[in-house]
């Protein structure tokens, strides 16, 4: 059933007794409630029907005759619509960016409304039903994140706007060149053109910025870390009813084979949130409107979004949000965004921790947010019947005493920073690994284990990032839990609760249960560890399957490791990992 059916029919029985087709019509200062928040109107509804009023195709002849609106409400959408000059598809055109516009047009109300709508879901102007999807990775390449956005890219109609960290993925590439051919506009902003912008000659145009530049895709930077990992297809850039038919790509994901193949990852594929929409789509209006072009193709022209989006126009639906760490940042200059001070994602994941009265769990590539980590601590103390597991990437495993010398380093650092809250903050920013203390405050932690030494060349990294609460709330995004990640870096952090969105909630459940046991059945610690004691030293794997290990078996591993493997710890062991996968 599509979901959308069930509200839309709500909103035509609300209105049903307020007229029919052969009535007079609404009063001047008729009303049908504005599209606010807590009206009975559905977002797909209200989307519907501003897609039939902007459509420059329906005359007052049709409103009149074919929906069978009063003559005066007709003539009066029609004026508003198609500007002073009474021509449609002109610049002075005047389209409706939301319901509260079309209700200020004197003679539109309740019947009004309800004859509009009627015909706009006759007449399909209704839409994509919503529907909220997700890949998690590794995956074979076909079946891929990647692949499938390559596929919505192919189907893009107006518009693409991306914003993203890491990308290398050549379907994708391909696709966007495709897009640009047959007109469609994409935007890019891009982490990797901060550096490629320094190039010259033949290397700036051979960089990965300059081969989509050459391909009519607009490239531009932030001076921030951009760690979005986002795409809106066909969105609101320029008109509100387009947030009810968008597609939004979004998760922890990256484009490149290795986040598609090798990586723990997951990627949210959601189609007609409006809500949703409209907040990226701000938040990525935010950063190309203060962004620095990545010149390299100069027969493309820079183009903003038209639209105003407002809190007012975005409403607030109770079961989706999305935060972003540019709630931290201020701007000056007009290009440049500096951090003004607060934790705007933090805060709301130390307050989900806190609210929590059943399980946390956490599925994160790192762990060094302290109001975080601080959250989880005390959640363990003062509610020891919540279940808290954390499931992280190897890579922030320490031993106790790398643990003890970090908490001497910050506590100098600290002290020198002296009564100064910006210099403290550099000081946590710089990173703390609380993975040894959480597991410590008697919390379960589990390291995805594959390697003596880590290295990103070799990495099979545990790589979301997001957090499970009771088993009905979800938060995942982009976000690193990390204090440089809030205070330096683009991030966003969507949330998701209620009964419409527990199938989700339950495949990331699925998910993080199989991660939980990773290598644990059959038991492959137990393999590995007989592989090293039986094995010629040259033979000794510093790389292996990944396992999900708690700190002490990572620790008497690695004591393994290093008694029949010396080797581990010369210099070109250390500084070189990645070309040294067995003990020799």
């Amino acid at each position: 059933m599509d979901r959308r059916a069930i509200p839309i029919a709500v909103v035509l029985a609300l209105f049903a007794c307020q007229g029919s087709a052969d009535e007079p019509g609404d009063p001047k200062d008729g009303s049908f409630g504005g599209g606010k928040a807590d009206d009975p109107i559905d977002p797909a509804a209200g989307g519907a029907v501003l897609a039939l009023v902007n459509d420059i195709a329906v005359d007052v002849e049709e409103f009149d005759h074919e929906v069978g609106l009063n003559t005066r409400a007709a003539e009066g959408i029609i004026a508003h619509r198609d500007g002073a000059d009474g021509e449609p598809g002109t610049a002075d055109d005047d389209r409706f960016d939301d319901l509260a516009e079309l209700d200020a047009v004197p003679f539109v109300g309740k019947v009004t409304f309800r004859l509009l709508l009627e015909y706009a879901i006759e007449h399909g102007y209704g839409g994509a039903a919503q529907a909220t999807d997700v890949v998690f990775s590794p995956q074979a390449l076909e079946n891929s994140h990647t692949a499938r956005v390559a596929g919505l890219i192919d189907k893009a109609q107006r518009s693409i706007d991306i914003a993203m960290y890491s990308f290398s993925d050549a379907g994708i590439s391909t696709a966007l060149a495709n897009a640009v051919a047959r007109g469609v506009k994409v935007r890019f902003v891009f982490e990797t053109a901060s550096a490629d912008r320094k190039l010259t000659g033949d290397a700036i145009a051979t960089s990965k910025s300059g081969r989509l530049e050459a391909a009519g895709v607009d490239v531009r930077w932030v001076n921030k870390i951009m760690h979005h990992k986002f795409m809106i297809v066909d969105g609101p850039r320029d008109a509100a009813e387009a947030a009810t038919t968008a597609t939004l790509v979004t998760g922890s994901a990256n484009w490149s084979n290795g986040a598609a193949t090798r990586y723990d990852e997951n990627t949210l594929f959601l189609e007609g949130h409006r809500e949703l929409n409209l907040r990226v789509q701000r938040e990525f209006n935010l950063m190309w409107d203060h962004s620095r072009d990545f010149v390299s193709n100069a027969e493309i022209v820079s183009e903003g979004s038209t639209l105003e989006i407002t809190d007012e126009l975005i409403g607030d639906d109770p079961g989706e949000a999305v935060h972003f760490t540019s709630a931290n940042f201020a701007v000056k200059n007009g290009d440049t965004f500096t951090l003004a001070g607060s934790n705007a994602v933090a805060d709301q994941l130390v307050a989900a921790i806190e609210g929590a009265t059943d399980s946390i769990k956490v599925a994160s590539g790192h762990l060094r947010s302290r109001p975080v980590a601080e959250a989880l601590m005390r959640k363990a103390a003062e509610n020891p019947e919540v279940e808290i597991q954390a499931y992280l990437d190897g890579q922030e495993f320490v031993s106790e005493a790398t643990h003890n010398a970090q908490v001497e380093d910050l506590a100098e650092c600290v002290a020198e920073a002296g009564t100064s809250e910006s210099k403290i903050r550099d000081c946590n920013d710089r990173g703390f690994l609380f993975g040894f203390v959480v597991g410590n405050s008697g919390i379960d932690v589990r390291y995805k284990y594959y390697s003596y030494r880590w290295t990103a060349k070799n990495a099979l990294q545990m790589h979301h990032k997001y957090l499970i609460i009771d088993g009905d709330e979800l938060w995942t995004g982009s976000y690193n839990l990390s204090d440089n990640a809030e205070h330096n870096t683009f991030e966003n952090m969507f949330h998701f609760s209620g009964p419409e969105f527990a199938p989700i909630i339950d495949r990331f459940e699925a998910n993080f249960a199989s991660m939980w046991e990773t290598g644990r059945e059959p038991d492959l610690l137990s393999s590995l560890r007989d592989t090293i004691a039986t094995v010629a030293q040259g033979e000794i794997p510093l790389l292996f399957a990944p396992m999900a290990l708690e700190w002490s078996d990572v620790s008497a591993l690695k004591t393994l490791l290093r008694a029949e493997c010396p080797l581990v710890d010369d210099a070109d062991f250390r500084t070189r990992p990645e070309v040294h996968p067995f003990c020799k």
